[in-house]
């Protein structure tokens, strides 16, 4: 495979796993409503700085623990903690009323809550584990060909689509909030902070079906 066919394929790929439903996809609508567009770039942010690291690590030999059960199992089961909490403090806020639509400057404090929360979403999802442990892992491989030019060429495709992706939904997220008030908005923070207690519950016992 050619370099611009690493960059094409890494690009569309991305796609199709940054289009599915998902953990992340969740954290984007509520903080893109919450502090603006710029929070989705800045989860996205911290997505990507995670998946850096992660493929420097799967280089020097960490996906040999990605795909052992033992550490999928305790990936889904601490994930899917992680994604109840947030999925609760979610519904908390929406129920006790404590979100608002008014994009002040209070609420665009704390720039590096979406960057971590980019971090830890992304690491709560086993799924996401199980990406890179086989699809990613075979990018990598077909990338390392050019050496660090493959590498570029590889994650740069990869980044640009969740980039793409999620830029463009904080952004009709941020626009839609012109068509709603501050109890709509508030119902569907409660509708995702379900959406990931469900997702958490799910992982959960994924974890506990493959330990028993």
């Amino acid at each position: 495979m050619s370099l611009l066919g690493i960059f094409l394929t890494s690009w569309i790929v991305g796609f199709s796993g940054a289009m599915m439903p998902g953990p992340l996809l969740t954290v984007t609508i509520n903080e893109s409503a919450r502090r603006g567009v710029r929070a989705g770039w800045l989860l996205m942010a911290g997505h990507s700085i995670l998946e850096f690291f992660l493929i420097v690590a799967l280089i020097l030999g960490l996906n040999k623990y990605l795909d052992n059960e033992n550490f999928i199992i305790t990936a889904s089961l601490l994930g899917g903690l992680f994604l109840l909490w947030m999925g609760f403090g979610m519904l908390r806020d929406a129920w006790k009323g404590d979100l608002s639509l008014d994009l002040s400057d209070g609420n665009r404090k704390a720039l590096f809550g979406p960057v971590l929360a980019g971090i830890f979403v992304s690491l709560s999802n086993p799924y996401w584990t199980i990406w890179w442990a086989t699809i990613g892992l075979n990018y990598i491989t077909n990338a390392w060909v050019y050496g660090i030019t493959g590498l570029v060429f590889f994650f740069t495709g990869h980044i640009l689509a969740d980039f793409t992706w999620y830029g463009a939904i904080a952004l009709a997220v941020v626009k839609g909030r012109r068509l709603i008030n501050d109890r709509m908005y508030r119902s569907l923070i409660a509708v995702c902070g379900v959406f990931l207690a469900g997702l958490a519950v799910k992982f959960m016992s994924d974890g506990l079906r493959m330990l028993l």
